[in-house]
């Protein structure tokens, strides 16, 4: 391990803070100069663009024939984006999640993955199903800035409230697209400098080819998408951090698989083992979403790190089934019999808590 290694390592990082410190501002100012909200804003140009490396990874993996990792990476960057991402921007500050988020986004995060995995019975997704998919982002997009655009008005005092009205009009909107395209670009490099570091200290330590793959350079492609909802959840724009995360992973289904299917001289072939587990445990955690937005629509300290032991739990499973330990199969049993149902209740709780609540005409914001 040579010393350039070190240097881009930590200089990835820099550009990774830098990067998503532009993008927030950017977007930001883009949100008011259009008349959208700051929660669209969030689940567009941000949600796509720190889905870029996701892009970049799946559709060449796609072009050179290797669907595995093209799959692989959409399904496991899903994942944790919503247990890892949202898990510590919680940690740091609780997230608010605005009534359009619960209505309308997290049910159709819900829907895509379940179709994904319907398409998926089958073994694969032809150029068709590719095509279905990528036709589903553009539909979504031109669908919600309308939906935004509706509510100019309520847009334009909220952000009069929170910026005062001459910061933003002094902002001019080709200073707000420069930090935007600015911000992206830091953030790819940063995260592939990143990435490529951190792998060489995994294979310097002694780690497996296998640990490396599962785990950091999976997690490496949504190292923007860190940046930028732990940076924005400090900064304040909360709706930026968690419309950030499901922006993003409807982003991977519907464009980057679509894109991908596209591109893939033969289609995207899914494993069995993809459809079996990691697919199911993606539309799990989505649904998981629903009852935690909705009990007052904010995510607490809490169960941000309730999300982030689940990831840990899911990193380590991934890890025993790749090593072939012999502690895989008491580990699953102890996941499948005890936590996973434990929580199963405790989200069936919330939801009739939150229920029988609104049944009842109570704020559900001031429920304890």
């Amino acid at each position: 391990m040579d010393w350039i290694t070190i240097v881009l390592f930590f200089a990835g990082l820099g550009l990774l803070v830098l990067g998503a410190d532009w993008l927030v501002k950017g977007a930001a100012r883009l949100a008011a100069a259009a008349g959208v909200s700051s929660l669209v804003i969030g689940l567009t140009v941000v949600a796509f663009g720190t889905s870029s490396p996701e892009l970049a990874v799946s559709v060449r993996a796609a072009w050179l024939g290797q669907a595995d990792m093209a799959v692989g990476n959409v399904v496991g960057s899903n994942i944790f984006n919503v247990l890892f991402i949202l898990g510590a921007s919680a940690l740091i500050t609780p997230l608010l999640v605005a009534q359009d988020l619960v209505r309308r986004d997290v049910p159709l995060m819900i829907l895509v993955s379940v179709v994904l995995l319907l398409l998926s019975l089958d073994g694969g997704l032809g150029r068709l199903d590719s095509a279905l998919l990528f036709a589903g982002i553009v539909v979504y997009t031109v669908w919600i800035v309308r939906a935004s655009r509706r509510e100019n008005a309520a847009v334009a005092a909220e952000y009069e409230a929170e910026f005062g009205g001459e910061a933003v009009r002094r902002a001019p909107v080709w200073q707000s697209i420069v930090l935007v395209v600015a911000g992206l670009g830091l953030l790819v490099l940063g995260s592939n400098w990143l990435v490529e570091g951190a792998v060489v200290f995994a294979r310097w330590a002694g780690i497996s080819e296998v640990v490396v793959a599962l785990t950091i350079v999976a997690a490496g492609t949504s190292l923007p998408e860190v940046a930028t909802s732990i940076l924005a959840a400090i900064r304040g724009e909360r709706d930026i951090a968690v419309g950030n995360v499901v922006g993003s992973n409807l982003f991977n289904i519907l464009s980057v698989l679509g894109l991908s299917g596209l591109v893939s001289p033969s289609g995207l072939t899914v494993i069995p083992s993809m459809v079996a587990f990691d697919l199911p445990v993606m539309i799990a955690v989505a649904v998981a979403c629903l009852p935690i937005f909705a009990r007052g629509r904010m995510i607490p300290r809490w169960e941000g790190a309730l999300f982030l032991l689940y990831y840990g739990a899911y990193t380590v499973f991934l890890v025993l089934d790749a090593t072939k330990h012999e502690a895989k199969e008491g580990y699953a049993t102890v996941m499948l019999q005890f936590v996973i149902p434990l929580t199963a209740v405790t989200l069936l709780v919330l939801a009739l808590r939150v229920f029988r609540l609104r049944r009842r005409g109570v704020p559900i914001a001031s429920a304890p």
